[in-house]
Formats: structure tokens, sequence, C-alpha cells
């Protein structure tokens, strides 16, 4: 496990009285906040019934701070609360279970998976903008996957579904992945600063 993210486990468990948990699922609450607010920064595109907005950017980055597990259940709720009802996914689009099953559907059930991907690895790995931003790739590339996959599956062909719900979005992928990286990084750094000079063992790991 990487130094940056065990010292974000013993830091989340300081507080007198707070236990780990309580903290944790605060953590996830406020990661799904963080994913729906991503969501409404959208642009629709006339081409495609899948449009830009930063939701990735969000998945990655909870991904990196977050870790596997606390990620996958931040992710998991905001699935949870969007097919209740609650405006958190695109506005472009249905709402709710249709939004689930629609074409973007794949990408939208891959986010718990893509963010413990990238948690899990990031984990594993020396702490750099180099390794968090392959962490992140990978779970780009679980999202771009599973979504071309369902788009194909339910709704087009496997060509279609590459032209429509891959091949635009790449460019824009790779910004939010080395996006995510660099603020995953300014994020440990900012936290280390707080810590004082306890933190300055994470900044060895590349933090």
């Amino acid at each position: 496990m990487n130094q940056s993210q065990v010292a974000v486990s013993t830091s989340i468990a300081s507080p007198a009285g707070v236990s780990p948990l309580a903290l944790r699922g605060a953590a996830a609450v406020l990661g799904s906040v963080l994913v729906a607010v991503c969501a409404h920064v959208s642009v629709p595109l006339l081409f495609t019934p899948v449009p830009l907005t930063l939701q990735t950017f969000a998945v990655l980055l909870l991904g990196l701070t977050l870790g596997p597990g606390t990620a996958f259940a931040a992710l998991t709720l905001y699935l949870i609360e969007g097919a209740a009802g609650l405006p958190v996914f695109s506005p472009h689009g249905p709402g709710g279970i249709l939004q689930l099953m629609g074409p973007t559907g794949g990408y939208l059930l891959s986010y718990p998976f893509a963010a413990a991907l990238a948690g899990f690895l990031a984990q594993r790995m020396r702490a750099t903008f180099t390794t968090y931003a392959l962490a992140a790739a990978a779970g780009s590339v679980v999202i771009l996957a599973l979504g071309a996959s369902w788009f194909a599956i339910a709704h087009q062909s496997l060509g279609t579904a590459l032209n429509l719900a891959v091949w635009p979005f790449l460019p824009g992928d790779t910004l939010k992945v080395c996006a995510s990286a660099a603020a995953a990084l300014g994020f440990f750094k900012l936290r280390n600063r707080f810590r004082g000079p306890s933190g300055e063992l994470n900044d060895t790991a590349g933090v």
C-alpha cells in the first residue's frame, strides 16, 4: 500500500471519539456528492447520446484519494441515489432507472469498478504523477470498455459504439486522467502540509 494513502487512513481516524468507519462513511457520502456535482457540468453533443461531463474526473480522483474500498462505496452510493430518482446524473438524460438502462448506462455502472481499480493500483505503486496517471488510465479504460460494450449490446453495433462512445472522448479522457493524477498529488501534499513534520515521510514517497 502506498504511504500517502496509509497516512490518509491514519489521519482519518485521528479525531477523538469518531470511529474510522463513520469517517469513511462520511467520505463516501461526500464523494458521491462530488460526482453528482461534476455530472451537472455537462455538454451535450449532437452526434452522440453520450454527453461530455466531468464525472470521469471525479470517479478517478475518488479512486486515487479514497482507496478502493471507500471509492467503491462512494460510487455505489451515487448509483443508488440516481436510481432512487435523486438529480445526481447528467441533466441530459431521463434520470433515475431509465438513465441507468439508457445508452450511457454502461458508463454509470462501470464507475464503482473503475474507481476501485484506480485506487487498488495507486496503493501498490510509488506515489508519483506518472504512477497515479497510469492507475487513473486503467480506471478510464474500464469506463470506456464497459460503456462501449453496453452501448453496442443494447443499442448499436460495436463499430458504431466505438465511433459514438469511445473515439470522440479519448482526448478529453486523457486530460481527465492527467487532471485527476495532479489533483490527487496536490491533495496529499496539502494534507501533509497540515499534518506538519509527520507528513514528511509521505513526501519522500513522491507525494
